[in-house]
């Protein structure tokens, strides 16, 4: 396992290295100019300056910015492997992931208040979404065809269909209009209250977990059903063992895998939903910050953060796939 994970590792590489390319010049072919925003901004709070010319201040602005130059030494100057103007280097592969262009400030000081509220909201969404999905989908296989399956079934198909930003909206909306109340828009530490943090974070959470839990408890379903036809399944009922133990040591187990697999693939929808539901629900939160960002043009920070959660997507990915020998010890690395 050493070894398969050091070649998934050293694979990462030049992956983060092909993602910084696609995020770079994507994000540079996006309608808007930074720097127009920034001239417009400037003369709304100063006035025209006596001697400037638009022309004048816009070539400042850019030189201020480094995007005075072609867009690969941009690039370059990004990934840290050309010098800027006073012949440093200073980039990604130094550890430095830039400045905000509007607060000039370091994006690291930026994220890093950020990613705790960002992490506390994905897992709690993925404990939710596998505390409901994995009972209720096992319950509707093994009472197949009953009143309980098809309510399950139901209830994946309705969180499946109802978009979770709409679900967010209606509930930050229609209690404020009928009950005058609405769930808490201001961040409370963990620390500093615990009930009180679980509180604010529960019911986004809640909408996340639930639009990922429809799909997982199908799937569970699937598999649970598939395994539970097998022969050394009915072997099991054969022997007199009771139920408890043939579904959990005997059938649960070997559904594992799948289930692994799926929570690989989840990364991927919870770091987009938390972009969706922190901006509903005022979270101050990685995904508030992106779409700040994204509005503003603000490249350096969208960068950082669309890196971070690729590197989260991949490392997700990776420890999913190391998790199959723990489940299954038959299986090899090679």
């Amino acid at each position: 396992m050493r070894a398969y994970a050091i070649r998934r590792l050293l694979l990462i590489i030049p992956t983060l290295l092909l993602t910084t390319v696609i995020i770079f010049l994507l994000l540079r072919l996006m309608p808007g100019d930074i720097v127009d925003a920034m001239i417009v901004e400037l003369e709304e709070a100063y006035g025209s300056i006596e001697g400037y010319t638009e022309g004048q201040m816009r070539a400042e602005v850019e030189e201020e910015l480094g995007l005075n130059v072609p867009i690969f030494t941009q690039y370059g100057r990004y990934l840290g492997v050309i010098p800027r103007d006073d012949g440093s280097f200073s980039g990604i592969l130094q550890g430095n992931l830039g400045n905000s262009m509007w607060q000039r400030k370091p994006v690291v000081d930026l994220i890093m208040p950020r990613l705790p509220v960002t992490f506390q909201l994905s897992l709690m969404a993925v404990i939710l979404a596998y505390l409901v999905a994995i009972p209720v989908g096992i319950y509707a296989a093994v009472r197949q065809d009953t009143w309980g399956d098809y309510l399950g079934r139901s209830f994946a198909i309705g969180w499946l269909s109802i978009p979770n930003f709409w679900l967010a909206t209606m509930v930050m909306v229609f209690p404020a209009l009928w009950w005058n109340w609405s769930p808490p828009i201001y961040i409370i530490k963990f620390f500093d209250d615990p009930i009180g943090n679980l509180g604010m974070f529960i019911i986004p959470a809640l909408i996340m977990g639930m639009a990922s839990s429809g799909g997982m408890m199908r799937s569970t379903r699937t598999w649970m059903l598939e395994v539970l036809r097998q022969d050394y399944v009915r072997t099991a009922w054969a022997k007199g063992l009771r139920e408890r133990v043939v579904l959990i040591r005997h059938a649960f187990r070997n559904t594992l895998i799948p289930i692994v697999t799926r929570m690989g693939g989840l990364m991927p929808s919870l770091i987009g939903g938390t972009v969706i539901i922190e901006n509903i629900f005022c979270l101050p939160g990685m995904g508030q910050l992106l779409i700040f960002s994204l509005a503003r043009r603000d490249f350096i920070v969208v960068n950082a953060l669309l890196l971070l959660s690729g590197i989260l997507i991949m490392f997700g990915n990776l420890m999913a796939d190391l998790l199959y020998g723990v489940v299954d010890p038959r299986i090899r690395y090679k």
